[in-house]
């Protein structure tokens, strides 16, 4: 399987306790050391079906997880002026709030018109769940909840199919990867999972540290594993 890149806020900060932001400066500097590779950056649709195909190669799967407004307002151009495509992770139930999931600075999460642009520009739009709860602490009843009616509201908004799942916080169980599965979600992105599938991707986190070094180790350290693997 292809690198996949995990992503969250691309903004100016002064505080970042999470580690979940990474300028613009320094965002447009790691797009442009992927191409610079010949590497071009793609949504994880695109790049499951190129990867199904024999086609991966010179491919880099972009996730951001959240749904921040700057998405929208910084990263996709961004994005757009490189060629590049990604995938960002909504949390359905709070479309056009802030992140009230965390305890760090307030960041404002993509409107629905923000999410329908970015869609509209090439972006795919998939789940990061209703409420971005841990989902293996969810009984039976609110797992169902959260996988289904999220991928519910997004499908209406963007009038498309949205077949991506992210587990929010990377916390999946062998339940919860079962249950995503059932829900009828195409794959879905993990952090580090032990048991590595189509519903449970593992993805390399980038921060506002990765520099030009940074970003070649986790290159090799991807290759590495995936020959381990092979």
């Amino acid at each position: 399987m292809p690198l996949v890149l995990m992503y969250h806020s691309v903004d100016h900060f002064d505080e970042d306790p999470h580690l979940v932001t990474v300028s613009p400066g320094r965002f447009e500097r790691q797009l442009a050391w992927l191409k610079a590779r010949g590497l071009r950056g793609v949504g994880m649709g695109e790049l499951l079906d190129a990867h199904a195909a024999g086609r991966a190669r010179g491919l880099v799967g972009l996730t951001f997880d959240d749904g921040y407004a700057d998405f929208a307002t910084r990263a996709v151009p961004a994005l757009l002026r490189y060629g590049f495509g990604a995938t960002v992770y909504v949390v359905s139930g709070r479309i056009g709030t802030y992140n009230a999931w965390d305890d760090g600075p307030r960041k404002p999460l993509m409107t629905a018109d923000q999410i329908r642009t970015v869609a509209g520009a090439g972006m795919e739009v998939a789940s990061h769940g209703r409420h971005h709860v841990s989902l293996p602490g969810t009984d039976d009843t609110e797992l169902r909840e959260e996988l289904e009616e999220s991928r519910a509201v997004l499908e209406e908004l963007v009038d498309a199919p949205v077949t991506g799942f992210a587990y929010p916080y990377g916390h999946a169980t062998a339940r919860e990867v079962e249950a995503v599965r059932a829900a009828g979600y195409d794959h879905a992105c993990d952090i580090r999972p032990e048991e590595p599938s189509r519903h449970a991707l593992p993805r390399a986190y980038v921060g506002d540290r990765d520099g030009p070094l940074r970003l070649r180790a986790k290159l090799l350290r991807h290759e590495l594993r995936r020959r381990s693997r092979v």
